[in-house]
């Protein structure tokens, strides 16, 4: 017997568990892209396929962050982490380069810190704008002020991609790559989204790791 199709987004998050299909589930609210009958004899867009991707990504993501306090972001499953601290009345994140191998496992808050800075680079880079040296990118200092951070480099993201063309995703990436005419905007689009999806789940991890250990029964 044919298995029954699953409506737009979710065919893909149906194996993937409970978590996953209830982040699947928030992409009910999202509209940006039309759902229509499915045509195996119509191939989707480039720029359809990858917004997709990257709400799927999104969505992922915000399951967590919207559970986020103060104190995941600081906590530290081992010693030696990368985190972020307050200096001189900023927040920065621990760096060193070259980068250690292996590197450091990194908190909460550095991870988002890290996502806020990639995302933002990509942001300037695809405007045709210099970004900021990452030395001058701070941390927001609490949870709720790097949530709403995040949430807004994705609210400015989906602008961009809602103004792509397929013929647009054929133009030379700006950003991560540099001297690589090979790399399109299309690599730009599919890259972030891939970086986006291990960003999230080095914080998801951290974060059910976290709940995980408050658990345990002492012994």
């Amino acid at each position: 017997m044919p298995s029954r199709e699953l409506p737009g987004h979710f065919r893909d998050a149906r194996f993937a568990g409970k978590r996953t299909r209830r982040a699947a589930n928030q992409l009910r609210t999202i509209t940006a892209v039309e759902r229509r009958p499915y045509d195996p004899r119509v191939p989707a867009a480039l720029t359809t396929i990858l917004r997709w991707q990257h709400d799927l990504t999104w969505s992922l993501l915000d399951l967590h962050l919207a559970a986020l306090h103060d104190e995941d972001c600081f906590w530290e499953p081992a010693a030696g982490c990368w985190t972020v601290r307050e200096v001189g009345g900023v927040w920065l994140p621990d760096w060193v380069e070259p980068e250690p191998d292996p590197p450091p496992v990194a908190t909460i808050g550095w991870l988002t810190w890290h996502v806020g800075w990639w995302w933002g680079e990509a942001l300037a880079r695809t405007a045709g704008q210099p970004p900021p040296p990452r030395a001058e990118v701070t941390w927001p200092g609490s949870a709720a002020g790097a949530v709403a951070w995040l949430r807004g480099l994705r609210a400015r993201w989906v602008e961009v991609l809602d103004r792509l063309t397929d013929t647009d995703l054929d133009a030379v990436a700006p950003y991560p790559w540099q001297d690589r005419p090979d790399r399109t905007l299309a690599h730009l689009v599919a890259w972030l989204n891939a970086e986006l999806m291990k960003n999230a789940a080095e914080i998801g991890q951290l974060r059910l790791q976290r709940l995980a250990v408050g658990r345990r029964p002492a012994r």
